[in-house]
């Protein structure tokens, strides 16, 4: 049984008794991801904007940022990091929610790859004039990027509601303090 004393080092914490700050911190990331998404979908579609010139919120003021395949390459290696890195603080079904997350985030950071290999070397998949991730050839950028983040959001979602209601033996397995159980035993171990 792994106990939060028994785990070393930075992911042992995360996974453990800094597991729900952790999940929560990269709650924070996945939502401002969206906001950029949805806000660019609403400028495309309710206001009529063409898209090179729906950038988001932060493209608005900084386009050069939002046009950058580095920026976009840069988030899909934050979402990998995070999925694989707080991957041991759950167990059993939230874990198979949680790795299929991590398997579909690994394809779309493949995506972003071949995205920013053409930015930077000025060859292009399918003889286009832009970068073009594969899926991309069938289906427009705004779109896919929406699809591939709600792909990867569900999951997560799901993982997050599983585990914070996981029975006492998955807790014990993993050692996190993510459900109100956990926490209240916690409380009354300490008191």
């Amino acid at each position: 049984m792994a106990t939060l004393d028994s785990r070393p080092g930075l992911l042992g914490a995360l996974n453990g008794k800094y597991h729900r700050a952790a999940l929560l911190s990269f709650a924070v990331v996945v939502v401002a991801h969206w906001a950029e998404h949805l806000v660019q979908a609403f400028q495309i579609y309710a206001l009529g904007w063409k898209t090179p010139d729906a950038r988001g919120v932060l493209g608005i003021p900084f386009p050069k940022l939002i046009s950058s395949e580095w920026l976009h390459y840069g988030y899909a290696i934050v979402m990998l990091v995070f999925l694989f890195a707080l991957r041991k603080g759950f167990a059993g079904r939230s874990r198979q929610w949680w790795n299929l997350a991590l398997g579909l985030q690994f394809w779309h950071h493949i995506e972003h790859l071949l995205l920013l290999i053409q930015a930077q070397t000025g060859w292009r998949l399918g003889g286009g004039t832009a970068p073009s991730s594969i899926i991309q050839l069938f289906i427009p950028r705004v779109e896919l990027h929406l699809f591939y983040n709600t792909i990867v959001t569900i999951p997560m979602i799901i993982a997050m509601i599983v585990h914070r209601k996981a029975p006492a033996a998955e807790r014990e397995l993993t050692g996190c303090t993510c459900s109100p159980e956990s926490r209240r035993e916690l409380a009354t171990a300490a008191s």
